[in-house]
């Protein structure tokens, strides 16, 4: 069902109508059309596959629609390229960072828009129209000078932000803005967003966050098989009735948790230091339980994860894996038992230029074929295995994993650590940028793993998990430590927390009994 447009146009600022767009056999978009009026946000959300990100590249000049007509106040517009339409006042932000890592924040921010004399940038221009743009953050990291490459994945994020604020957009795009930043930073866009609404600004929102929604937009439309299926008023429509929209059906208990017990224990560090991060970080993981690390995005939580997979340095303090002590590089820890899932699959979670059958299978390649040969044959029949149960959407095995959407790609990384059979999941991050559906099918496995199954003759896993989004932090696992500036705090018993006082001990404050 497509929405339907209003005859009166004086206030609408960007119209796309009746966009359609295929990729081969795939239909990516059919007949959508939207509308978005000056000082309003537009949530857009669906499942990963819904269409979302492809409109929005087509309205922000990325891909071009096989039909259809869009009009920026008023005016058709159709613009060739992304420039095009930053040049129009159109901008977006896409999830994975677009940045220039060996540039400053100051010629990231203002590339291609540099102002100049006789082709001479003029740099003291440059700094202060980059330091008006960063100073809606108030975040120590971002100077004009620092260099984008040593910033923090959750700052580089501000940074493509403060980049299509300096433009002076009149449409701006957000693509999971959220997806790296700490609850503060979060805090701060959304008032960066209402300023915008007030200036007139038209902004749509995508995102899987659904509380998120519900607090930042005025209307939700919801895409799945590149169709729109609804549309609302955010106060005129439920959290759960948005999700049944995304996915069809009714979804099941977002965070399934079945009786576990905790066994003996896998994984056991003791006043464990990096070269920066972490500072002191002490627990102990048993088998057959789900241990959460909170905090804020620079704490130190990935530094820790990086460290007992052997990717990180270790300065001091002592590691037991199973029965092995002591650091171990990478290709040992999953020889010992330990996989990783790093928060960062563009970079290094995946080999974006290889097959989803190969990145499936690149830890654990015995087994395919006589003699150390790899027999594809086998290859592709272990991945189908995977490709079902964890419902990943491709044209099979052989298709190039950068070519799927970015949940699909996660679940090709989780898929890895599920085939290589692990006794040890260090999972940074799970779930970040993937959908409701998707999500509760993590949880779901996270559940499973931990939980075993004596009767088909599956042990109980060990799950090391962190998350900022402390819902499912609270959801999912059995026990919770906090990490504040390098320091990670005691474990305590999911029943004994909620989510202010971790958001207390995150911040440094004193957390009453």
């Amino acid at each position: 069902m497509a929405e339907r447009v209003d005859s009166d146009q004086s206030s609408i600022r960007l119209q796309m109508q009746g966009v359609c767009k295929r990729f081969g056999a795939t239909v990516a978009l059919e007949d959508v059309s939207i509308r978005v009026a000056a000082g309003q946000v537009l949530a857009m959300v669906g499942e990963n596959g819904a269409g979302k990100s492809t409109l929005m590249k087509v309205c922000s000049g990325a891909v071009k629609a096989d039909a259809g007509q869009m009009w920026l106040d008023g005016k058709p517009y159709r613009p060739s390229n992304p420039l095009e339409a930053r040049r129009a006042g159109v901008a977006m932000i896409y999830q994975e960072l677009s940045l220039t890592p060996h540039l400053s924040v100051q010629e990231n921010i203002m590339l291609g828009m540099e102002p100049a004399t006789l082709g001479v940038v003029r740099w003291k221009q440059v700094r202060q129209r980059t330091i008006e743009a960063i100073k809606e953050f108030d975040n120590p990291e971002l100077t004009p000078d620092a260099r984008v490459s040593n910033l923090s994945v959750g700052s580089q994020q501000l940074v493509e932000i403060a980049r299509a604020l300096a433009i002076g957009c009149r449409v701006l795009v957000l693509d999971e803005p959220t997806s790296s930043l700490t609850q503060q930073d979060v805090k701060r866009l959304f008032e960066i967003i209402g300023r915008l609404k007030r200036q007139g600004k038209a902004i749509v929102y995508i995102s899987h966050f659904i509380e998120e929604v519900k607090r930042v937009a005025d209307r939700v439309m919801v895409l799945r098989d590149g169709r729109v299926v609804g549309s609302s008023d955010v106060t005129a429509i439920t959290t759960d009735e948005i999700i049944s929209l995304m996915v069809g059906r009714q979804v099941e208990e977002l965070y399934p948790r079945s009786a576990r017990q905790a066994g003996e224990v896998i994984l056991e560090i003791e006043d464990l230091a990096g070269l920066e991060k972490p500072k002191s970080a002490s627990l102990k993981l048993h088998r057959g339980e789900v241990l959460g690390i909170a905090g804020l995005v620079g704490a130190g939580r990935t530094e820790l994860l990086r460290s007992l997979f052997g990717l990180e340095p270790v300065k001091r303090g002592r590691i037991r894996l199973g029965v092995y002590t002591g650091p171990a590089s990478p290709v040992r820890r999953w020889m010992q038992g330990a996989g990783f899932l790093s928060e960062d699959r563009k970079e290094e979670g995946l080999a974006l230029s290889l097959s989803v059958a190969d990145n499936m299978t690149l830890s654990k390649l015995r087994g395919f074929g006589p003699l150390g040969l790899v027999l594809p044959s086998r290859q592709d029949k272990a991945t189908r295995l995977w490709l079902e149960r964890l419902d990943i959407r491709c044209l099979g095995p052989r298709q190039l994993v950068s070519s799927l959407s970015g949940g699909n790609q996660q679940k090709v990384a989780l898929a890895r650590l599920l085939l290589h059979d692990v006794d040890v999941l260090l999972l940074d991050e799970p779930t970040r940028g993937i959908d409701v559906a998707a999500k509760a099918l993590v949880y779901k496995l996270i559940n499973a793993l931990a939980t075993g199954s004596p009767a088909e003759g599956r042990k109980p896993k060990a799950v090391l998990m962190v998350s900022s989004y402390l819902p499912e932090l609270m959801g999912v696992c059995d026990r919770v430590a906090v990490m504040c500036r390098g320091k990670l705090g005691p474990t305590r018993r999911i029943d004994e927390v909620d989510e202010h006082k971790l958001m207390l001990e995150a911040t440094g404050q004193e957390v009453s009994a």
